[in-house]
């Protein structure tokens, strides 16, 4: 008997007839003699439909206020399925994530698992029920409900896998599997038998939308076996493992991300010490940083540029006018309408030439390169929004056709 822990996605429990498709695989799993664990996440566009609601009430709600609204959606999703595979004779549990044993820290929408106490589910398991859990949420140390940010069930159902010892964790959602780039923006993209973590950690950071990083992250350190399969068309999907057996390709994806903005420290001082204070400032306001640029010092002043997310811009220009002038700076300046366009592989640090590929690729199709951030297994370039998609395609053909 394997313990197998089942994590569904909005699209896969969207309506009635997905829902009771998920039942179907959910049953069909327990029939074959497993112990299942089922993670879901709110139906289709629902957390989007709250988040519409609280604007509708204020346009500054409490973020712990937003998080006991967000948790909705999942606890509507796990009472459905449950209700759906009790229908098909078999006997299902819902629970929602504090009576699940998720405990977090104390960061309203954006929580941190920091234990998972799994002991009634297990209790549950052992009287032979089928454990439907909502995703996305926890319980924080004040007993208040928190929510773990976009994404979250993934990291929800990692967790429970790891607490449960589960031999197998499957994220079901409405692909095949993890592909060589968005096969809706690259119609030839493959799909991948295997990654390794590293790889799909790079991979889920830079923008694809596959498997939440945070997921990704926690599977690796706790050595979860990990499969991306299709809850539509239950085709083999992709397995996440520490090490792949196929022979390695240059590059495993191309990956973009538009949550993007640049910020620009205009005439800093050319002496040591100037980065460290910008860069605390911003970490002590948790703002996080991606690629940095650094310009040769000329005029005894030096500029650095360097990317936060969208939802961050605000806060950090905010932060760096009020601070302008203990930074000693001529001026800041902000741009959001870019991209960012990566390739990930671990087989570029055997193989020499990647980067001169890639940039040919951008070259060909007239797309200019803003900033380039470079690691062993990926990549990254700036460019303008506008040629994301081009970008993708054009780098996608050259190392794939």
């Amino acid at each position: 008997m394997a313990l197998i822990v089942q994590k569904f996605g909005g699209t896969s429990v969207a309506n009635t007839e997905r829902i009771f498709n998920v039942a179907d695989i959910v049953t069909k799993t327990a029939q074959a003699g497993n112990q299942v664990v089922v993670v879901v996440s709110a139906q289709g566009d629902t957390t989007d439909d709250f988040i519409e609601k609280a604007a509708e009430i204020t346009d500054n709600p409490p973020a712990r206020e937003m998080d006991v609204l967000l948790s909705a959606g999942e606890q509507i999703s796990m009472a459905l399925l449950a209700m759906a595979i009790n229908k098909l004779g078999f006997h299902a549990t819902s629970l929602t994530g504090w009576q699940a044993g998720i405990k977090t820290d104390l960061n309203y929408g954006s929580s941190r698992i920091r234990t998972v106490r799994p002991e009634r589910i297990q209790s549950l398991l052992d009287r032979n029920r089928i454990v439907i859990v909502a995703g996305f949420q926890g319980i924080n140390s004040h007993d208040s409900i928190t929510t773990l940010g976009r994404g979250g069930s993934d990291t929800t159902a990692v967790a429970i896998a790891a607490a449960l010892h589960a031999d197998l964790c499957q994220i079901y959602t409405d692909v095949d599997g993890v592909y060589t780039a968005d096969p809706r923006v690259v119609p030839g993209a493959k799909k991948l038998d295997e990654i390794t973590y590293d790889e799909m950690l790079e991979l889920a950071t830079l923008g694809a939308q596959v498997l939440h990083n945070r997921s990704v992250e926690m599977a690796k350190k706790y050595n979860i076996d990990l499969e991306v399969v299709s809850s539509l068309t239950r085709n083999p999907g992709t397995k996440v493992k520490e090490v792949t057996s196929v022979e390695k390709m240059i590059i495993s994806g191309v990956a973009c991300d538009k949550d993007v903005a640049r910020v620009a420290v205009i005439g800093l001082p050319d002496e040591p010490g100037k980065a460290f204070r910008l860069f605390s400032l911003l970490a002590k306001n948790k703002i996080n940083i991606d690629i940095i640029l650094q310009s040769i010092g000329r005029n005894n002043t030096k500029d650095i540029s360097f990317t936060v997310s969208r939802g961050q811009l605000d806060e950090t220009v905010r932060l760096l006018e009020e601070n302008k002038d203990k930074l000693h700076c001529d001026s800041i300046t902000h741009e959001s309408k870019i991209a960012k366009v990566s390739i990930v592989g671990a087989g570029m640090a055997s193989n020499s030439g990647v980067a001169a590929k890639m940039f040919e690729a951008l070259s060909n199709a007239q797309i200019n390169i803003r900033m380039i951030s470079t690691s062993e297994i990926k990549i990254s370039v700036l460019i303008d929004e506008e040629d994301a998609q081009r970008a993708v395609r054009a780098v996608h053909d050259k190392f794939f056709d």
